[in-house]
């Protein structure tokens, strides 16, 4: 895909949002750089506490035109008018998920580096995969999902790939040629000017 088109950014929140501080910088992003789609990607498990900034985060998106999916949280996408939902529990969600909200809905699934959890996903009625982490992020058991599955994913399957994880300048122009998304959240959010951030790892895709 990407040797013909260069891939989009999908844009992941920070773990932790405060309203009031996060939506100017999140504007400042969407409005200096196109984004494929936004997620909601909270540490809280607080359905209410994930609702309220989903409600802020949906009119800044929406106002773009940029989908906005919620990590993990089925029930709040019909709920609250999202787009669709992020899980990461690999193939095991996808068919509940494509019940519940229907074809329209925007489902994906991480599946960590499994090409088999990746396939049964796809064949469950996933819209995307993500493969991730693409480098050591220190955390976990150290598992990286590598070049090499990429390459097969985008050669043999036609749905589409997301790369996320530890990404940098570097494995982004090294994972270009064969991904179709690059997930990017905390690599930007931790910089005093995100999207000047953003914008010097679209310009690594070359």
């Amino acid at each position: 895909m990407a040797d013909e088109e260069q891939p989009q950014i999908y844009l992941v929140t920070p773990p932790e949002v405060a309203l009031a501080e996060f939506a100017p910088r999140l504007e400042a992003v969407l409005d200096a750089h196109p984004v494929a789609c936004l997620r909601l990607e909270l540490a809280t498990r607080d359905a209410d506490a994930v609702a309220r900034v989903a409600d802020g985060l949906r009119e800044i998106a929406h106002a773009r035109d940029v989908p906005l999916v919620v990590a993990e949280h089925l029930a709040l996408v019909e709920r609250l008018g999202l787009d669709g939902v992020h899980l990461t529990d690999g193939a095991r969600s996808v068919r509940k998920a494509r019940e519940m909200l229907g074809a329209e809905a925007i489902v994906g699934a991480f599946c960590g580096t499994s090409r088999h959890q990746g396939m049964s996903a796809g064949e469950a009625g996933a819209d995307y995969i993500a493969f991730g982490p693409v480098a050591d992020t220190g955390l976990g058991d150290g598992t990286v999902a590598p070049r090499d599955l990429f390459a097969w994913w985008s050669e043999m399957i036609e749905l589409p790939v997301v790369a996320e994880g530890a990404l940098d300048a570097a494995r982004i122009a090294d994972l270009a040629p064969v991904a179709d998304f690059f997930a990017v959240g905390e690599e930007i959010w931790r910089d005093a000017d995100p999207a000047a951030a953003l914008g010097a790892l679209i310009a690594a895709m070359g």
